[in-house]
């Protein structure tokens, strides 16, 4: 698995998941931020949250122009400086009529900065493997770096929660859900008695409300609330400079693959390409390009929709065995040990199977010891729900590299398009649990800000989270990997800018069920995103064989 790679993948990659865990841990809250800041509704918190999610994932074209230019490594350390600058104002607490201006700039910093720094990054790992010696391993190259992303991912909702219970919880405080709505339509002067009531309720268990009426408590407990997000931004400004620091550290590794078409001119291997060859070389990624958007709408829920049902229909609190599934050091050892699990199969020497057999052990018995210690229940907030898919990715990587390792020695792996096609049709799958969760559920039109009486099951949503990550294996590392093999040499930054376009576009139209939340029937959102992915897989088999051929 990590045998034969060049060390620049694992610099390049480290580099990445220290950037990667800082922009997770300001998703995880971003759009929990703004609607207890601003008291946005979902619709118009949606539309924040998809501009950003779409102005980060378009930078990376205008990026990749750049560095097409003026060369790749430059462009990442220019990317790292201006996200520092954005997640630093993004981490200072403002008030009054400049805090939408400080934030708006500050998303915008972050957002030049990602499109200078993501793509051209991954163009450094792709022309590692430019090299003969390493051209064969470039799909489980981009695999792992892949996993490396969701490294950082993965600790990113924990890292946000500690933060917002410590804080809290210093302010005699504690979190809940539904407070931050309750606390807006206290202040708005619209709450009804019936909310009334239940926000007395919450607090009544809390000694920082103690003596407190509704206004004040509001306006306390959104104050506390929103310094606790801040603090959660400043994780990134600390895992930037982390970041920064392996870049330089380790720039060695990694220097010969700093290069653009131009400067790697005398090299065979980005030899020019006929216009003919160029031209359909570009079509069939404009195509791909095209197919994708639909999956990034889809995928790009766990921070919007999927966080409102986390919060609104989801079990506030868990028990029995699924109550490892909340807790990141258990995820960890877990995760590590899938590792060490194949280890043992792929080691040469019986010493390291026997090494790679106790370190499972030793694994296993550490999840178990912290699983010992849990109180009965537990609760849970809506962002620990985002590290699932993550965990799933570190996990699952080694499970799918072996499986299409297995699949190419056989001369059966399918290709990059195929594999596409199929990823549609298993995200379609993954809503199907939501359709399936939502079909008895008082909908929000109908509840009209109040509480819903009915919460489901936990289950619904890590399984969906479980099976939209076997769809992101199928197309996002391996569609990475496609742009970089099939990229005209001088437009590698500008076509893996493409990529990232289209998942700009995907991510703006992830607003659409957000828009929707409060006008349908819940399972008819999931419907509607179930609906386009099987659309989606449809287009791309019945382009598969003109994309197979190019």
């Amino acid at each position: 698995m990590f045998k034969g790679q060049p060390k620049g993948l694992f610099a390049l990659a480290l580099a990445n998941t220290g950037e990667r865990f800082g922009y997770y841990t300001m998703l995880a809250i971003f759009l929990l931020y703004l609607q207890a800041k601003f008291g946005f509704s979902e619709a118009v918190a949606g539309q924040f949250y998809a501009i950003f999610l779409a102005a980060v994932y378009f930078m990376p074209l205008l990026g990749g122009f750049l560095a097409d230019k003026a060369g790749y490594g430059k462009c990442v350390v220019a990317g790292i400086l201006v996200m520092l600058a954005g997640y630093t104002a993004l981490a200072v607490p403002v008030s009054g009529s400049m805090s939408l201006v400080m934030i708006v700039t500050a998303l915008l910093l972050i957002a030049v900065g990602t499109g200078l720094f993501k793509g051209n990054l991954q163009v450094m790992v792709g022309n590692l493997y430019d090299d003969p010696r390493y051209a064969a391993k470039r799909d489980s190259a981009f695999s792992l770096f892949y996993m490396a992303i969701n490294l950082g991912a993965m600790f990113a909702p924990s890292a946000a929660k500690a933060l917002t219970n410590w804080k809290l919880g210093a302010a005699g405080l504690s979190y809940h859900p539904q407070i931050p709505a309750l606390c807006h339509q206290v202040l708005d002067g619209r709450i009804s008695t019936e909310n009334a009531v239940y926000l007395q309720g919450l607090m009544d268990g809390m000694p920082g409300a103690a003596d407190m009426d509704f206004a004040g408590f509001s306006r306390y407990y959104l104050d506390q609330l929103c310094v606790s997000y801040n603090l959660g931004f400043s994780v990134a400004v600390i895992s930037l400079i982390v970041s920064i620091a392996i870049y330089f550290c380790c720039r060695g590794w990694f220097r010969h693959a700093d290069y653009n078409s131009k400067q790697a001119a005398g090299n065979s291997a980005e030899a020019e390409l006929s216009p003919e060859e160029t031209r359909s070389r570009i079509s069939a990624l404009l195509m791909v390009f095209a197919v994708v958007i639909f999956f990034w709408m889809a995928f790009h829920q766990n921070g919007s929709s999927l966080t409102y049902f986390a919060r609104d229909y989801t079990e506030t609190s868990v028990s029995g065995v699924i109550r490892g599934g909340f807790n990141i050091w258990i995820l960890a050892l877990l995760a590590v040990s899938v590792y060490t699990l194949f280890g043992i199969f792929q080691s040469e020497s019986k010493k390291a199977k026997l090494l790679c057999g106790g370190a499972t052990g030793l694994l296993w018995a550490a999840a178990l010891a912290i699983y010992a210690g849990f109180p009965e229940s537990m609760p849970i907030q809506p962002q620990e729900f985002q590290q699932f898919n993550p965990f799933f990715v570190v996990s699952l990587t080694p499970v799918s590299m072996a499986v299409f390792s297995s699949l190419a020695s056989r001369g059966k792996e399918p290709s990059a398009p195929r594999k596409i096609g199929l990823g549609m049709i298993v995200a379609a799958l993954g809503y199907l649990i939501m359709v399936i969760a939502s079909v008895r559920l008082v909908s929000p039109m109908v509840l009209q800000g109040s509480p819903s009486p009915d919460r489901v099951s936990c289950g619904y949503l890590i399984g969906t989270y479980l099976v939209l990550t076997f769809a992101e294996l199928l197309l996002s590392p391996m569609g990475i990997s496609f742009v970089t093999k099939v990229a005209p040499p001088k437009y590698k930054g500008l076509m893996m800018g493409g990529w990232f376009a289209a998942t700009a576009i995907g991510n703006y139209l992830s607003s659409i069920p957000s828009a929707l939340w409060n006008k349908v029937p819940l399972w008819a959102n999931w419907s509607i995103l179930m609906g386009l992915c099987l659309v989606s897989a449809l287009v791309m088999f019945a382009m598969l064989r003109k994309l197979e051929r190019i």
